[in-house]
């Protein structure tokens, strides 16, 4: 079995990249960030088209998560228990979805960004993983031998080598010790990064800003992520970032991330 996750920046925006990636990718399971619309509006037919069912958790423009599986989508839970919420009136955003799909509880997750770190929604950030890190604990103190992936864009970059220059990012989010710390959490308490031993960095990136050609120059930082469960780290094959997904006219910043399951 083949999962991946993506944040597509917009699934309206780029259904037909998504489709055509789908279709020659050979994945069955696709954890996607960022849709950027209601539920009413994501283009589900042409994932249809291809066999894939879809559940999607968005609540306007912003946010939103979703999951295409055509190995089946079962027990579709939205959120985790006591996701801190944001916002005036205070809500639960649109950030995590999952279903059991091919026997994997799958988690597509959009983490906060936590714009500058002297913001409130950088504490809000860190609020969310420990919870996010507290729930996935307990997930595996109830069952060890769960197969359980937590997939999607992460918005921390936990190596100094997952960032192209660690001085440009200085005194910024995504590489702050505090959140390092809340990444790592999640990785102590057994769910390990199914990724990175298969494209090792450093140099090896999901996501290159629009801005100042950060692309063609390898300016990157790798922040999407697939941490799984001791059982399911067992079953990986092969791992591998689809950058060639990047390139061509109405691309999406980041790039697929893909995991092979025996």
């Amino acid at each position: 079995m083949r999962i991946a996750t993506w944040n597509v920046n917009s699934i309206r925006s780029r259904i037909d990249r998504v489709a055509a990636w789908l279709e020659r990718s050979d994945v069955d399971v696709l954890a996607i960030q960022e849709t950027k619309c209601r539920d009413d509006q994501f283009p589900e037919l042409p994932l249809s088209a291809l066999g894939y069912e879809v559940a999607h958790h968005g609540l306007s423009q912003w946010n939103g998560v979703a999951i295409a599986s055509r190995v089946g989508l079962g027990d579709i839970r939205v959120g985790f228990e006591g996701m801190p919420t944001w916002g005036d009136p205070a809500i639960a955003e649109a950030r995590a979805i999952s279903a059991v799909c091919g026997g994997v509880r799958v988690w597509s997750l959009y983490v906060p960004n936590g714009r500058t770190l002297e913001d409130p929604h950088y504490t809000y950030k860190l609020d969310w993983l420990r919870v996010l890190r507290d729930d996935a604990a307990g997930w595996l103190a109830d069952d060890p031998q769960a197969q359980v992936v937590l997939m999607g864009d992460w918005n921390v970059a936990p190596r100094d080598e997952d960032v192209w220059d660690m001085a440009a990012f200085e005194g910024h989010t995504h590489v702050s010790k505090l959140e390092r710390e809340a990444f790592d959490a999640v990785v102590d308490a057994g769910y390990a990064d199914l990724v990175r031993p298969y494209a090792p960095g450093p140099g090896v990136y999901t996501y290159w800003d629009y801005q100042r050609l950060r692309f063609p120059k390898r300016q990157g930082m790798r922040i999407d992520f697939a941490l799984g469960s001791p059982a399911l780290a067992d079953r990986v094959s092969d791992a591998t970032i689809d950058r060639e997904e990047r390139k061509g006219k109405g691309a999406s910043d980041h790039a697929p991330v893909v995991v092979t399951l025996t």
